[in-house]
């Protein structure tokens, strides 16, 4: 195979490439060799030197690279004769960077490049490259390269020339690393309800081991077919595979979002628009007529804040995770579609169709892993960087919701499954939705009786806003006058696109369709989003850390017996803060950030963060499931039990004992038998006879 590629004239092009324009990287990589086994080039390099030679490198890939290395390795500049380097080409034109689901016959031994998110990867094994066979008749060694899948045995002996029978040596072959990576096309490219095409990649020596599920790569290799087989049959239908040149990662936000010159001269104008805030609103799902806190906080949610690294290795996440809440037909279905289709890298779910593997990570045996488990990539971690969508979270079963915990706050999931031990990321930000058990919200209940999820992921959540649907003759005509003219605008754009000569004319249309058209369309609003995650981090103002300080500390002070915020509420408000920089491109966080941080917080917590007996603003609410008060009264009426069996011949509280008590202390007969009822559900009294109670533990 190799006397076939090989070509003089292309060597010695190669090797005054290599001498007159890469020297000194292949200096470089020789000094750190064997660390570094490779010479990276831009193809936009050898396309400068010679234009032809670029082209004939796309077109017949295999015999080009073949001759490059041959000249990469005989030139002087290598040092070291004993080192063998690769030669691996990036950065392709956009003419060769093809879709995933676009692969054709046409581009089989070409160079092309494929972007996607690496959904499995197998362990790394080694690949046989030159097989040493010991004649079992004259022990002679018998050398043969292996350029396929399947291994290649001589023929005859080179010595005794009969075609004895030959043993393997492995010792004295030469073996290299080798991986099998599956990657699948993002979904933001992808075509309502398409089905995400996927294409394995192998890939070999200093390549392995650098890739992991959920990374967001560019493939640059060559497309072969490879053989399918049916038992021992051959059939005539091909796989497409890729062998990989080379892999680039994408690290930097948003970095598919490709922003021109005359794109950002457009993004830091509008940045300096004095009502952005507003338009940035009115950007978000038009068609949803009011909810004007909510849209405030989910802009502030595409835009994040700013992740942080301490230099004892600790992680803060700068995502903010938002959770809405409400009665049937209040949009919030609406809402999460809308995001995840204007949010760069999101991920849309539906609790009940989805289950803690589809949303972490699943170990699979199939055959891409040969009958080993592989590790395959679930939601959260296809969604990194982004936004994952989730709706129905409520629907999930507990085991599945559990699996959130650790990808809420960490941001990372560990998986400890069939063996495999593995970290992976999932920096993104959730915007889940839920409805309440009852079928409609109501506020007097605490927010975790209503909604089938634990107190202690409910707290996870930056903010959470409840959607309730009250009748209000105003606000109702308003809703309902704007829904009408949504559609009817919706029906004059089918009309006149529809019959020929429509009796509506092309200002109509534009007069009744501008109330539910975007202030900035949404590819503008990717590329804007995608500009400031990748350009802006924003520092906190002395003035506007003043400001969020004084106001964590006055309503803390403020509440003796209830805590009305926690440490973790007070990350959420520099995150928001942040967030509100970042929308106008600014490099400071100042105290008008703080005071919208501030606003859209306690909005939140008047809502679903209120002591309904007090009336304050009391976490526990939220993060435990009950009020301060609630918990004293409990405490209370747990120590009346205790006192009165302490006293009682039979060694049980009578139920008119405890009322007669606990009224005595000022509690309502009531909430008396509610707290009983409690602490008989939490396991912590027992009923021995009728009207009689008894501690569980004594």
């Amino acid at each position: 195979m190799t006397y076939l590629l090989r070509d003089e004239s292309l060597i010695g092009w190669w090797e005054n490439f290599f001498v007159e324009y890469c020297s000194n990287d292949i200096e470089t990589v020789a000094l750190e060799y064997p660390k570094k086994r490779s010479l990276m080039v831009d193809y936009w390099l050898i396309d400068r030197v010679d234009h032809e030679m670029a082209e004939l490198l796309l077109a017949e890939p295999q015999k080009m690279i073949f001759n490059a290395e041959f000249a990469l390795n005989n030139i002087d500049v290598a040092i070291d004769k004993q080192i063998k380097l690769h030669f691996r080409v990036y950065n392709l034109p956009d003419t060769n960077r093809i879709a995933i689901r676009y692969l054709r016959a046409e581009h089989l031994g070409k160079f092309i490049a494929v972007e996607g998110l690496v959904k499995k990867v197998t362990e790394v094994r080694p690949k046989l490259k030159k097989a040493v066979f010991i004649c079992q008749r004259c022990g002679a060694e018998n050398i043969v390269e292996q350029d396929e899948e399947f291994l290649k045995e001589p023929t005859q002996c080179i010595n005794c020339e009969r075609s004895s029978s030959f043993k393997l040596s492995t010792s004295m072959s030469t073996f290299i690393d080798s991986q099998k990576v599956e990657i699948q096309e993002s979904p933001e490219g992808l075509r309502g309800g398409a089905q995400p095409e996927r294409i394995s990649i192998f890939i070999e020596d200093d390549l392995v081991g650098d890739v992991a599920p959920g990374d967001r790569v560019i493939v640059n290799g060559i497309l072969f077919a490879k053989q399918r087989r049916r038992g021992v049959q051959r059939l005539t239908s091909f796989d497409k595979v890729i062998q990989a040149i080379s892999i680039e990662k994408q690290e930097q936000a948003f970095e598919e979002v490709e922003i021109t010159e005359e794109d950002e001269k457009k993004i830091l104008e509008v940045s300096k628009l004095p009502d952005i805030y507003e338009r940035m609103r009115d950007s978000i799902a038009p068609t949803i007529y009011g909810l004007e806190t909510e849209k405030d906080a989910l802009v502030l949610q595409l835009f994040g804040g700013v992740p942080k690294v301490m230099p004892d290795g600790t992680r803060i996440r700068g995502d903010i995770h938002l959770l809405l809440v409400g009665d049937p037909g209040t949009a919030k279905s609406q809402i999460l579609s809308y995001i995840s289709k204007l949010a760069p890298r999101s991920i849309y779910a539906s609790g009940k169709a989805t289950s803690a593997a589809g949303l972490t990570a699943a170990a699979v045996r199939d055959e891409f892993g040969e009958g080993h488990w592989t590790l395959e990539a679930g939601a959260l971690v296809l969604a990194d960087m982004g936004i994952a969508c989730i709706d129905e979270i409520d629907k999930m079963s507990e085991q599945d919701r559990s699996a959130l915990h650790q990808a809420m706050e960490q941001q990372e999931i560990s998986v400890a499954k069939a063996g495999i031990n593995a970290t992976l990321k999932s920096r993104c930000a959730i915007l889940a939705a839920a409805n309440p058990k009852l079928g409609r919200f109501d506020e007097f209940i605490p927010i975790h009786e209503q909604i089938n999820m634990p107190p202690a992921l409910l707290s996870r959540f930056d903010l959470i806003f409840s959607l309730i649907d009250r009748p209000n003759r105003e606000r109702d005509s308003e809703l309902a006058l704007h829904i009408l003219r949504t559609h009817k605008a919706g029906e004059v754009k089918e009309h006149r696109a529809r019959i020929k000569d429509s009796k509506y004319t092309e200002e109509e249309e534009r007069r009744l369709l501008e109330r539910v058209t975007p202030t900035f369309d949404p590819e503008f609003l990717r590329k804007y989003i995608a500009y400031a995650k990748r350009n802006i981090f924003p520092v906190m103002d002395d003035e506007a850390i003043e400001r969020i300080k004084d106001y964590y500390v006055s309503l803390r002070a403020s509440s003796e017996e209830s805590i009305p915020f926690t440490p973790r509420q007070l990350e959420a408000f520099v995150r928001l803060a942040e967030a509100s920089a970042r929308v106008r491109l600014s490099d400071r966080v100042t105290i008008e950030d703080a005071e919208r941080a501030i606003n859209i917080i306690e909005k939140y917590l008047r809502r679903v963060g209120i002591d309904r007996e007090t009336g304050r603003i009391d976490i526990d609410t939220i993060a435990t499931g009950m009020s301060r008060t609630q918990q004293d009264r409990l405490r209370n009426v747990m120590n009346i039990i205790k006192d009165l069996c302490h006293e009682s011949p039979d060694g049980t509280a009578n139920i008119e004992d405890i009322l007669r008590e606990g009224e005595t202390r000022g509690i309502d007969r009531d909430k008396i038998k509610e707290a009983i009822d409690k602490l008989r559900r939490s396991g912590q009294i027992y009923e021995p006879r009728h009207g009689h109670y008894k501690p569980t533990e004594e």
